[in-house]
């Protein structure tokens, strides 16, 4: 569990309902209560932050606690900002007279599939690259897994996006050099926009990448459907070179846990620990166990904290 310790940066992801964003709350706890200057960013549309600690968050930084930050994204308002910059960055681009127009079709461009995942990218590469001077720990509790892999992997797919336009706009420079004949390069700000934007993302994709720097982490509880969904997943991630080295296995039966009902239900969940053990044997697993009451305040969520920090925290060292 060391990495955890070490890195700066840490997602957070699983199925929907298996305690994903009550783990992620519990982690930047148990981080902010040792010390270290943390953030907690909700990813996810239907977002649980501030249900959790019964405070208002929003898209800008809420002190939760001591040393303790939250940022709730909205895709909407994040999509409206990203078009309002694209917009920004073009004026000046364009003759006048078609400036309408552009704006037309960029406004349709915000309307089409992915744009708010788009925006919500842009939005995290800023957290990243902006705020990483300001926090020791960095924690996302992302949405559920299938939108976890298309946020995590769009860095890759936006940068070759970006390496095809910026071979277009150098073709039609060299073309434009060739007719000028005057052997001077042309000036061309869209191409330098796009350069920058591709620098950004490979800044970002490095510190993804880098174990160093960034872990990842999922949440699932002993069922069926959590565990083969958490090994698709990881699948998914390994083809793009990112590796999930610990999962919290949530929702654990106590052994103190009697009845002839829980005892059923705990021979069935046995089936599936098992399960876990076989499937996930290259990975660290954290079991965290159910609970007699919901972390329903931040007593119980300090609570839930402690036995990270004890569980998790005091593997590092």
């Amino acid at each position: 569990m060391k990495d955890l310790q070490n890195s700066k940066i840490i997602f957070v992801g699983g199925k929907g309902g298996v305690g994903k964003s009550t783990s992620s709350a519990a982690l930047a706890v148990a981080f902010a209560s040792e010390g270290y200057r943390t953030l907690v960013i909700s990813t996810d549309p239907a977002h649980n932050l501030g249900d959790i600690f019964h405070k208002k968050v929003t898209h800008e930084k809420t002190v939760l606690m001591d040393n303790l930050w939250g940022i709730e994204i909205d895709p909407a308002h994040e999509s409206k900002r990203y078009i309002a910059g694209v917009k920004d960055n073009l004026e000046g681009l364009v003759k006048s007279k078609m400036v309408e127009e552009v704006h037309r079709q960029i406004d349709m461009a915000s309307a089409s599939p992915g744009a708010d995942e788009s925006a919500l990218f842009d939005r995290l590469i800023s957290i990243i690259l902006d705020e990483s001077a300001h926090f020791d720990k960095i924690v996302f509790d992302t949405a559920p897994t299938g939108h976890t892999i298309r946020l995590l992997t769009l860095p890759e797919l936006m940068s070759v996006w970006i390496d095809g336009m910026l071979e277009r706009r150098k073709k039609i420079n060299d073309d434009y050099t060739q007719l000028l004949n005057d052997g001077d390069p042309v000036d061309d700000p869209i191409y330098e926009v796009l350069q920058k934007r591709k620098e950004k993302f490979s800044a970002v994709r490095d510190i993804i990448l880098d174990p160093g720097q960034t872990s990842f982490i999922f949440v699932l509880i002993p069922e069926r459907l959590p565990i083969i969904e958490t090994e698709h997943a990881m699948e998914k991630l390994e083809k793009h070179d990112l590796k999930v080295k610990t999962l919290i296995v949530n929702k654990v039966l106590p052994d103190h846990a009697d009845g002839v009902f829980l005892e059923k239900r705990r021979k069935q969940e046995e089936v599936y620990l098992d399960e876990i053990d076989q499937t996930f044997s290259e990975q660290q697993l954290i079991k965290i166990p159910l609970f007699e009451e919901d972390v329903s305040d931040m007593t119980k969520l300090k609570g839930f904290a402690d036995y990270m920090k004890n569980t998790i925290l005091s593997t590092s060292s």
